[in-house]
């Protein structure tokens, strides 16, 4: 079983045996039939990848991850918020009749603010930081800028990234206010475990931890059961990552720029109903 694997099953135990259930409250999401759609949820939970020992993701089912490395880089590299810059669908409910999703996600990495130094967008500040002053306490995004949610089609989920060099080891908090762990929390560790992998080829450094911070962390009624069929599975070994390493700048990875090799996973039988 692979550590992923490891930290979901007791991730989604405790939230099972020990959340809080908003049924009979009122709440803002709903399904596609109008029924409000109530969540388990356990408040604050912190989950640490060592990215340096095995890659984080799930064999309990598939995680479609080059899927995820594509919207990384639509958010990361293309800093873009229309959807047709991205490769799959998984925007398409949130897109507006200008074909973007507002001003949120890339579009906020891509706003450049002054620096002493100059100008920099907040992806080339972390870039420029990493390698003029890794010893930085400062090194980080935030994607919440408050003057623009107004403008944004869904408010960032995963909003914050903040890095950490100790020694010549690249570390990474990952901040996010709500997480859906049945559709999107192996997603998004797989993303920024990339992410990670990336920042550190390209300034020289090694890869070191991934501390995912969830503040909701929370299970759909109606996923109840196939997070269930998931935790009754024993799970297969973590595959083997790999990527270009001959890529030195921070744009020129592709998706194609990254391997697994080896990677088992189950059979996923259930429909997913997507909470709106």
């Amino acid at each position: 079983m692979s550590r992923a694997d490891e930290l979901y099953k007791q991730t989604c135990l405790d939230i099972l045996n020990n959340g809080f259930s908003d049924e009979g409250l009122e709440v803002r999401p709903h399904w596609a039939d109008g029924t409000p759609a109530h969540t388990v949820k356990k408040f604050g939970v912190v989950n640490r990848y060592n990215l340096a020992e095995e890659f984080p993701i799930m064999t309990l089912r598939r995680t479609y991850w080059k899927s995820a490395v594509d919207e990384l880089l639509w958010i990361w590299q293309k800093k873009s918020n229309r959807i047709c810059d991205l490769g799959s669908h998984v925007w398409d409910e949130w897109a507006g009749s200008d074909g973007t999703i507002g001003k949120a996600y890339g579009y906020q990495l891509g706003i450049k603010h002054q620096y002493k130094e100059g100008m920099f967008d907040q992806v080339d500040r972390v870039l420029y930081d990493l390698k003029h002053n890794p010893a930085s306490r400062r090194i980080l995004t935030n994607i919440y800028n408050f003057q623009d949610l107004h403008e944004m089609n869904l408010y960032p989920c995963a909003y914050s990234m903040t890095f950490n060099v100790t020694g010549d080891t690249l570390n990474a908090i990952l901040n996010q206010r709500s997480q859906d762990m049945l559709t999107a929390n192996n997603w998004n560790v797989v993303q920024y475990a990339v992410l990670t992998h990336m920042m550190a080829q390209v300034s020289g450094l090694k890869v070191g931890e991934l501390v995912h911070v969830i503040a909701d962390c929370h299970i759909y009624d109606r996923h109840i059961p196939a997070v269930k069929a998931m935790l009754e599975k024993e799970g297969y070994p973590a595959p083997t990552f790999s990527m270009d390493e001959s890529v030195s700048d921070f744009y020129a990875f592709t998706k194609d720029s990254f391997r697994l090799d080896n990677y088992q996973y189950y059979p996923f039988d259930f429909e997913i109903p997507m909470a709106i």
